[in-house]
């Protein structure tokens, strides 16, 4: 049975296509008409940012950059609990999937959060624009070896995952089509400049002062043949080709629909979108709006069907609960000279980047090229624990975070079945009566047939939310 009635699509659409469906944002997004949170979504640009988060939050109180990875994990973290564009912030974190570079090699916090914003600032954009952004990033050139593919002597790595990962998909490209890409990649690296003079990279890890440059020295500007295509091409040449190809449109549609809808879609389905997506010249919010506008979304096989990855777990949570606006709140006029207020705040971020990574997704790490597995390769025995351990966190972590959480859901004299239903409104959960009346039973037996008091309220929606954080129906979206 497909999804029916305007706040229970918006608070599908906001799921999937959001950071959760809170009560109060179901409310503004689903005002006229659920079609009208279609175009909210993606109309963003018009929404001002609480907290934009700068290099002032990369700094020391001295102003040097900080190059532990560390704080600009916690910084993508924070913007996601205090952001007021929850689409830009999932397609941020679906194209770090899509083109996943790692702390793991690139180890400076800085040049890893640039990378971040190139993905943040062209999130749903022209995908020709987002990849050449990508392509010339510091972060990326040094991720995947560019910085050693020069005239003479070319380093596919680059070539091979620009065909195979970002737009055609394996077996849609010969072995001479990516060393012929790979001539045309030559020389694009990065540098710094000092006192006006460019200062070229000699293979060091980038940081936040490298920029893209072009080698000529080192660049083959011989004739070369891609996907058919002969020419002296280089590698904007290169990328207009790819993005060219229909092949492209439909990889990169079902990646999305993948992610979004469902996985293994009919192939009819995606053809459809994909002419959406080819007809607008890879207009990344057009094919946005083609899928959120199908019908085949609120169906019964999408509907709380996909499995939460660890950021769709834990930070919607926080942000129902109302983290993100005390972090708002105690972060109004941050600059890096008050470090000690703005890290506090930032502690928050910091609480997911360490609960997700426990349950297996840390940004601005992902495992490997490929990015994060999915769906059922995300509950194990041992993340399934952490996801019962995240009600300790957010209950009885942080203390000012956890007394505004627990009064959220238990207020001093609200009833075990009061703070079962508050716990499943807030957190926009649902449960077959039966659940419902174990969790029930649960908080009268942790209350003692009382009601909730000044001294009780933290225990007893730990324990409740703990047994929810457990159901299987908790761990779909």
């Amino acid at each position: 049975m497909a999804i029916t009635g305007d706040q229970a699509r918006t608070a599908h659409l906001l799921r999937r296509f959001g950071l959760g469906a809170s009560e109060a944002e179901v409310d503004f997004y689903s005002a006229g008409g659920w079609e009208k949170a279609v175009d909210r979504l993606l109309k963003y640009e018009s929404v001002p940012e609480p907290v934009v988060y700068d290099d002032e939050f990369l700094m020391d109180p001295d102003g040097r950059m900080i190059p532990n990875p560390r704080l600009a994990q916690v910084a993508c973290y924070s913007w996601l609990l205090t952001t007021t564009r929850p689409l830009q912030a999932q397609m941020t974190l679906f194209w770090h999937d899509h083109f996943a570079t790692s702390t793991e090699k690139v180890s400076n916090g800085p040049a890893m959060y640039r990378y971040w914003q190139v993905l943040q600032n062209n999130a749903t954009g022209r995908f020709s624009d987002l990849l050449l952004a990508v392509s010339k990033n510091p972060a990326m050139l040094y991720w995947l070896d560019n910085i050693e593919n020069l005239k003479g002597r070319p380093n596919e790595n680059f070539a091979r995952e620009v065909m195979e990962l970002f737009t055609l998909g394996e077996g849609n490209y010969s072995e001479k089509d990516v060393l012929e890409v790979a001539r045309a990649f030559t020389g694009w690296s990065y540098a710094v400049s000092i006192n006006g003079r460019t200062r070229p990279n000699r293979g060091e890890i980038p940081v936040q002062r490298h920029e893209y440059y072009f080698d000529t020295f080192n660049h083959d500007s011989g004739p070369k043949s891609v996907i058919g295509q002969s020419g002296p091409w280089n590698g904007d040449d290169v990328i207009k080709i790819l993005c060219e190809l229909p092949r492209t449109a439909y990889y990169l549609t079902e990646k999305v629909w993948n992610w979004f809808v469902y996985p293994e879609p009919s192939k009819a389905v995606i053809e459809k979108h994909a002419r959406v997506f080819a007809t607008s010249g890879l207009e990344i919010k057009a094919l946005l709006r083609s899928i959120m506008l199908d019908e085949e979304i609120f169906s019964d096989r999408a509907e709380r069907k996909a499995i939460k990855n660890p950021v769709a777990f834990c930070v919607p949570t926080m942000r129902q609960l109302g983290f993100g606006a005390v972090m708002v709140t105690a972060l109004e006029g941050f600059t890096h000279t008050d470090a000690g207020r703005g890290r506090a705040a930032m502690q928050l971020g910091r609480m997911a980047q360490i609960s997700t990574s426990a349950m297996g997704m840390e940004i601005l790490t992902p495992p490997d090229v490929s990015g994060w597995p999915s769906m059922t390769q995300w509950i194990t025995t041992s993340t399934m624990v952490e996801r019962m351990k995240w009600s300790d966190s957010l209950f009885s972590g942080q203390r000012g975070a956890s007394q505004l959480s627990v009064g959220t859901v238990a207020p001093v004299g609200a009833t075990a079945t009061k703070v079962v239903e508050n716990l499943l409104s807030v957190l926009d959960a649902t449960l077959p009566d039966t659940k419902k009346a174990n969790l029930v039973a649960a908080a009268t037996e942790e209350l003692g047939g009382r009601p909730v008091n000044r001294t009780n309220g933290t225990a007893v929606v730990s324990k409740v939310a703990r047994l929810l954080f457990s159901t299987p129906e908790f761990q779909f979206m």
